[in-house]
This record gives structure tokens, C-alpha cells and sequence, in this order.
């Protein structure tokens, strides 16, 4: 099946390559010349495991092709995805102007046969609306469906091939039929193709990241509930986890979530609602939460050095939002390398992948580590944002002697309490009592 993937950002892309691992022939529409040329050098201008390989081995073979030519591409397509970005707007609803900029730009050059499909997350009516400006520009009518992603970063391939469900929202069964023979090869496992209204797609993947969102700020808060009541938040979590109506998923503790899923989505949904009248109560707060939570380590840094951080150095391990991936969009370590700045400490960073992306941001502000014990010479703090999993075993004799004191602030909860305390460490973590240093005796 011939496709067109309009815009080549971390959905497009990944869904573009995947779809063309599967046999049908894909072309990648950006409006960014310099994205394309590197993308047809086999430069892959995001990190995602798995996906430079595919991106090759499907160009190489002539599946995949990447260009700037709309109307070549969209000429031929049986099926043309919609893939743009839809940031949030300054009041969190979602700014769709460059959506309609491309179904204004694809408007004279599509048929009446053509499957025009939104992959973007959109608000609710915007499929009906695509419709409508499509019939007022060429009087027509045409197929226009909504295929919400559920793609995880740092796992967005295997999410593809192999994923819980594929979602589309259609108004008629020619246009369902067209979709489920474009998926079949990732559904033989006989996870369910769901075909429903376009409104209730649209709402899907709002109210999917809303719910996983609203579980990882509802671990947080008991976290901190624990911590004053001191108890231990790995142990409830494992007593309420193994509840079947519950399960362990996104219920793990840290300094907040972030990315441009859940941020996005949440405020979005909350703006929805509030159009309609209808007070997002639960949504607003699952936001205020994660926004207090991003704070909730840096403010302990301070407590214990009575707010005098000038001239400390402090290393901080992971800078993106999750492990697996360079995204750095709402990350929580942003929110304390700002902090110690404004506070006149010294921050030495490193992460395995988004350290450029950093740069961009801090320049020459902070210092960057070529590796994560590098990073430690000197410290007079180790703090953890990201959870990689070149953290969880590190030579900890090597790491006291790196660091002017074993002082660890643990936002991710990657190291047992007991452990720390034998060897040594001050360490603080979320939702567990903190270990104050103790030599260990022979």
C-alpha cells in the first residue's frame, strides 16, 4: 500500500519506518530541508532504540523515502497520515496551525479514494473539522479517520509491531476495512483492531495518558505521605500492587513526569472540559501534583545544606525526562539544574543520550561529563533524575572516593536504603526513610 506520513517527528517517523518494515511503500513529507537531507543520509535526528536500523535497511530497499515534494507525495498515496505536531497552546489546548496548514496544502491534490488519516493527538471534533474544510475547498466529500499512537519512548518499535490495540475512529466501513488490512501484519497475534466514532478515538488517547498520569501523581503524593509518616513507599506499593484491580504499572515514585505526552495531554483534556463547563478536578490536580513533585528533591538538597548551595558542586545522573530516550521536554532535571543556578552552585551533568540537547539549552552554564563517574570528581552531591540503567550498579567504593562526600539524593529510588547505609552514604530517596551516614563497623 502506497503511503504518505506527513511530518517526520517522533511519531511520523517511527510509524512512517514501521509501516515500510512491513512491505507497503512509505514517503516522509517534511517541510524541513536540513531534517530531510539527514534523514536521506541516514542521520536519525531523534534517539530511539531500534529505529536508525529500520530507517536504513527500509531506504535501502526503496520502501522508505524522505522529501519535501507534498504534492508527489500525496499524489499517489492510497492512505495519507497526518502527523504534525500539535503543541500546547498558552491557554493548554492544543495549537493545530500547522494541521490545517497541511490539509490546506493537500486539499488540490487528493481524490476522492484517498484515506486521510490523523496520527497527530488532536482535540475532540477536530476529525469532523478536517472533513468539513476539505468538502468547503474542493466540494467533496472525502474518507477522513482518526488512528491515535500509544507509542512509549524508548519502546516505540516494539509498540508498533507488537502493540495492546490498534485504535481508529471511521464513519464508514469501507474506510475500517482499508486500515485493518494496513495493520494486519502487526495484529496476528489477535490483539483486537477497535473501530469506533472519531470522537471517541480522539478522546482515547487523552484520557489513556491522562489515566496513566494521573497514577504516577497519585504514587507521588502517597510518597511523600509516607516520608511524613514514616513509612516506606516501596513497601506500600507492593502491598496495594499485587491488588489484581490494581497492578504495578506507572506506579513507581519520583521527581514527577514528563516528555510531550502526559504534560501535554493532561492540560489539554483540562481545557476540553473546560469548555464544555465541566470542572477537570482530578485532571488539574494530577497536574499541580507533578508540578510541586519536580520540586520535591531540590527542596531537600536545600534543607540539608540550609539553603546555602553557592559554590557547592553537584553531580547530577540523567537529564532526559525517561531512560531510552533524548527527550528532554518537561524533564525534571531541567527544574533543579535552574534551581542550583539561580542558588550559585556548580552542576556537572551527564546522560547517555540528551547531553546535547542540554547544551543547547545551559551552553557553557554547567559542566558536561564524558562519563557518569566523571562526573562525580569533587561533588559534594550525586543527585539522580533518570532512571538509566547504567545507574543501578555503580562501583559505590569508586564513587565515595570520586566525591568530596557520600551524599547521594536519589529521585528515581535506584539503590536499596540498607545497602546505602552500610556503605557509608547520606542517602535520600522518595517515600522512604532517609539513611544518615554510618561508618561501617569491622
Amino acid at each position: 500500500m502506497d503511503i504518505a506520513m506527513i511530518g517526520t517527528g517522533y511519531v511520523g517517523l517511527v510509524s512512517g519506518t514501521c509501516f515500510a518494515e512491513s512491505g507497503n511503500q512509505v514517503t516522509c513529507v517534511d517541510i524541513d530541508q536540513r531534517k530531510i537531507d539527514r534523514l536521506n543520509q541516514g542521520e536519525i535526528p531523534i534517539y530511539e532504540p531500534g529505529l536508525s536500523e529500520l530507517v536504513v535497511r527500509n531506504a535501502t530497499a526503496g520502501r522508505l523515502q524522505f522529501t519535501t515534494d507534498l504534492t508527489s507525495a500525496v499524489k499517489t498515496a492510497r492512505v495519507v497520515y497526518l502527523a504534525v505536531g500539535t503543541p500546547q497552546g498558552d491557554d493548554g489546548s492544543a495549537d493545530l496551525s500547522a494541521l490545517w496548514s497541511v490539509v490546506d496544502s493537500i486539499a488540490p491534490h487528493i481524490t476522492e479514494d484517498v484515506v486521510i488519516v490523523t496520527k497527530s493527538t488532536v482535540p475532540v471534533g477536530t476529525n469532523a473539522g478536517i472533513y468539513e474544510r476539505l468538502q468547503e475547498i474542493n466540494g467533496k466529500k472525502y474518507h477522513v479517520a482518526s488512528n491515535p499512537e500509544f507509542l512509549k519512548e524508548g519502546a516505540a518499535i516494539n509498540d508498533f509491531m507488537y502493540p495492546d490495540r490498534v485504535v481508529v475512529g471511521v464513519r464508514d466501513e469501507q474506510v475500517a476495512e482499508v486500515l485493518k488490512e494496513l495493520y494486519s501484519p502487526f495484529l496476528r497475534t489477535d490483539k483486537p483492531f477497535l473501530a469506533m466514532s472519531p470522537e471517541s478515538a480522539e478522546l482515547t488517547k487523552y484520557v489513556a495518558n491522562a489515566l496513566l498520569a494521573t497514577k504516577i501523581s497519585f504514587i507521588n503524593e502517597m510518597a511523600n505521605l509516607c516520608e511524613a509518616l514514616s513509612g516506606d513507599i516501596n513497601d506500600v506499593r507492593r502491598g496495594i500492587g499485587h491488588d489484581q484491580r490494581i497492578g504495578f504499572a506507572f506506579l513507581f515514585p519520583g521527581v514527577g513526569y514528563g516528555g510531550s505526552c502526559f504534560p501535554k495531554d493532561v492540560r489539554a483534556l483540562s481545557s476540553m472540559s473546560k469548555n464544555h463547563n465541566l470542572p477537570p478536578t482530578i485532571l488539574d490536580a494530577v497536574d499541580e501534583i507533578n508540578h510541586r513533585q519536580k520540586h520535591v528533591l531540590i527542596e531537600r538538597i536545600e534543607s540539608h545544606f540550609e539553603n546555602n548551595l553557592a559554590g557547592k558542586t553537584f553531580a547530577l545522573w540523567g537529564l532526559a525526562f525517561k531512560p531510552k530516550t533524548d527527550d528532554i521536554r518537561e524533564a525534571p532535571a531541567l527544574v533543579m539544574i535552574d534551581r542550583l543556578l539561580e542558588q550559585g552552585a556548580v552542576v556537572r551533568v551527564f546522560d547517555p543520550e540528551a547531553m546535547d540537547n542540554v547544551r543547547e539549552i545551559y551552553g557553557d552554564k554547567i559542566q558536561y561529563a564524558n562519563r557518569s563517574i566523571d562526573a562525580l570528581k569533587g561533588a559534594d552531591v550525586l543527585a539522580i533524575n533518570t532512571e538509566w540503567d547504567v545507574f543501578r550498579h555503580p562501583d559505590f567504593e569508586e564513587v565515595k572516593a570520586m566525591m568530596s562526600e557520600p551524599l547521594i539524593f536519589d529521585g528515581r529510588n535506584l539503590y536499596d536504603t540498607e545497602q546505602m547505609r552500610k556503605l557509608g552514604f547520606t542517602y535520600y530517596s522518595i517515600g522512604r526513610p532517609a539513611v544518615v551516614n554510618e561508618v561501617p563497623v569491622d
